[in-house]
């Protein structure tokens, strides 16, 4: 990627590719597109002095993504994305124990035991699941990314091997508005991008949270002896609930449009690229996942 078009900053006279948006020195802005009016697509040009704790990076995730990634970008080995994971995992577990809230155990004396096999079953296998699918819908941004805005070039720029623009970085008369303005080239980093595009799936934090709840009282109660043949006649009272569809499209619509648009914004913070361009490619990602894989799911169509 030719790195010869510099852009030199109007606050601190660093140098910058002619194609960044803000001035990765002090976080001066550089252009601005008419998307960016929208209070949840801004850019943060407050200053930054210390990293958020993890728990408000979090909250600010749901409250204000712009400044949530705002300072997750600034120091992106703090991220919270694996453990936005594990939470998730977590709350997978407390699924399976909201299931087995609805079986009656005969006898009672078992119902501890297979509550807490079902905790440890759906926590590992959320896990798995969800770490699987993660790295995947986020590899997919990507390649979106990449077709939109160069993503990976750009970080490849900012954080890899162009030497030039590395010295150049290197060998400039650095500003002290860098300390106090939200510049994030001055850290020695790596990207760390799963890391900090992970955290774009803490919208499923909620979502999961409200299955639960759906679970524990929108589901029938059965009866299980478990000294006897477990019919199956007993457990499809559950999986041929209604209920999966409503569950089912709360992770359909939380895929299409709420992860793609925090997805975006990560994206363009890391990558210093266009809000617009990236959620474009964005929800055509989420929308394309979120038909393939939930809307066409049986338990939608009622099949």
């Amino acid at each position: 990627m030719s790195t010869t078009a510099l852009l030199r900053c109007p606050r601190c006279g660093n140098e910058n590719p002619a194609d960044s948006f803000v001035c990765s020195f002090c976080g001066n802005r550089l252009k601005m597109e008419a998307i960016e009016n929208f209070f949840l697509f801004r850019r943060i040009e407050d200053p930054w002095i210390t990293p958020l704790k993890w728990y408000m990076k979090i909250y600010y995730l749901f409250r204000d993504p712009a400044r949530a990634f705002n300072d997750i970008n600034h120091k992106r080995s703090a991220a919270p994305g694996y453990l936005i994971l594990l939470l998730n995992s977590f709350l997978w577990g407390l699924m399976g124990l909201a299931f087995i809230s609805h079986f009656i155990f005969q006898p009672e004396s078992t119902r501890f035991i297979f509550a807490f096999t079902f905790f440890l079953v759906f926590f590992m296998f959320g896990l798995i699941i969800n770490f699987i699918f993660y790295t995947i819908l986020t590899w997919l941004f990507i390649k979106g990314a990449n077709y939109s805005v160069g993503f990976s070039e750009r970080l490849e720029l900012r954080f890899g091997g162009d030497k030039e623009i590395k010295e150049i970085h290197k060998n400039a008369e650095m500003s002290p508005f860098s300390i106090y303005k939200g510049g994030t080239l001055l850290q020695t980093q790596e990207a760390n991008k799963y890391k900090m595009l992970f955290c774009s799936f803490a919208p499923l934090l909620l979502i999961n949270t409200l299955k639960i709840m759906i679970i524990l009282v929108a589901f029938p109660t059965v009866n299980i002896y478990t000294q006897g043949d477990l019919s199956p006649i007993v457990l499809n009272r559950i999986f041929q609930s209604r209920i999966w569809a409503v569950l089912d499209v709360m992770d359909a619509l939380t895929i299409a449009i709420w992860v793609p648009i925090l997805m975006t914004l990560a994206i363009r913070d890391l990558s210093n690229s266009s809000t617009f361009r990236v959620l474009i490619s964005s929800l055509i990602i989420g929308g394309f996942v979120a038909v393939i894989i939930f809307f066409l799911r049986p338990t939608l169509l009622g099949i």
